[in-house]
């Protein structure tokens, strides 16, 4: 049974896919052991506590160096003996010494399609502004290994979504949520929970 460790610092929808397809059967040999937060506010802990999951807020503003707030957090990540941590919505980098202690077991998703529109500076609403301010008329969302860089790690899955013409970034970060976040960020755990995904020279084959 993988135990997946999910962090997250805002309302958690992509949090909500991931027990919802647990709870529906669609990830099996996988539950969430734990759901962390750099945020004491956020809706994601509800969330966890609704399911029954365990919740807590380890945040950097609670710590006197940035050292010790990122052993604090690869502390409770051992503790819970996490098999897989899944960034959804997590606004802190994750520091070299958790990539290192958990290599190829740390995914995110990121709302484009990856390489567009992604790296330093490019999170939340500032993906889908960067997206319409460009034109494309295709953008999505990606599932990633994450490693040392920033959204720079092997690419388990990506699904596309229109660009309308209309779209602000408000409604367009909705439809890629509806049509390719919460669809991808499950069907990757499922794969990896069932041992279906191997890494060679960075990059992602999925087999059977």
């Amino acid at each position: 049974m993988l135990k997946i460790g999910v962090l997250v610092s805002g309302g958690g929808t992509n949090l909500q896919a991931i027990i919802d397809a647990i709870e529906n059967g669609n990830i099996t040999n996988a539950r969430i052991q734990a759901v962390i937060s750099n945020n004491r506010n956020a809706y994601a802990l509800e969330r966890a506590k609704k399911h029954g999951i365990s919740g807590s807020c380890i945040s950097p503003k609670e710590y006197a160096t940035r050292e010790e707030f990122h052993q604090a957090l690869l502390g409770k990540l051992q503790e819970e003996e996490i098999d897989l941590i899944v960034l959804a919505g997590y606004l802190v980098a994750i520091p070299p010494v958790i990539v290192d202690a958990f290599p190829n077991r740390i995914i995110n998703i990121h709302p484009s399609l990856i390489p567009s529109f992604c790296g330093t500076g490019y999170y939340g609403l500032k993906v889908h502004e960067g997206v319409l301010e460009r034109g494309v008329k295709v953008t999505g969302a990606t599932v990633h290994f994450v490693d040392a860089g920033t959204d720079t790690g092997p690419i388990i899955l990506q699904k596309a979504v229109e660009v309308l013409p209309e779209d602000t970034p408000e409604t367009l970060q909705r439809r890629v949520m509806e049509q390719a976040e919460w669809i991808l960020l499950p069907r990757a755990v499922q794969l990896i929970a069932n041992d279906k995904i191997k890494v060679e020279n960075n990059k992602v084959h999925i087999c059977g």
